[in-house]
C-alpha cells in the first residue's frame, strides 16, 4: 500500500533520523546478541547458530529447528541482509553486556 505524502500525520521525520542509532547498533559484536527464531521460538545467542557459507551467500540456521534465521549475500557493489527468520534480535548495550 503506497504512502501518500499528503498524509495528515505530521509527527514524523524521514528515515535519515535512523542514521546515528543504527550505526551504533550495527557496530557491535552480533554473535553475543540473542536471536529469537520466528519458526520455533528458540532464543539463543547468535554464536550458537549453525552457519552455512557454501551457498552464494551466508545462511544462518536455528540450532533447534533448522529454520533460516538470516541470509547475507555480498557482492562488490552491495550487500543484502534478510532477517525474516528472526522474530527478534536483542542487542544489549555495551555497559549492560560487560556487567
Amino acid at each position: 500500500m503506497p504512502v501518500d505524502d499528503d498524509y495528515a500525520d505530521d509527527d514524523y521525520v524521514d528515515g535519515n533520523a535512523l542514521a546515528g542509532e543504527l550505526q551504533e547498533l550495527f557496530a557491535v559484536d552480533v554473535t553475543i546478541a540473542v536471536g529469537e527464531c520466528a519458526h520455533c521460538g528458540r532464543q539463543a545467542p547468535m554464536a550458537e547458530t549453525r552457519v552455512y557459507t557454501r551457498a552464494p551467500g551466508t545462511v544462518v540456521r536455528c540450532r533447534g529447528c533448522g529454520g533460516a534465521l538470516l541470509k547475507l549475500v555480498t557482492a562488490p557493489h552491495a550487500r543484502w541482509l534478510d532477517l525474516s527468520g528472526l522474530a527478534r534480535l536483542t542487542i544489549r548495550a555495551p555497559e549492560a553486556a560487560a556487567g
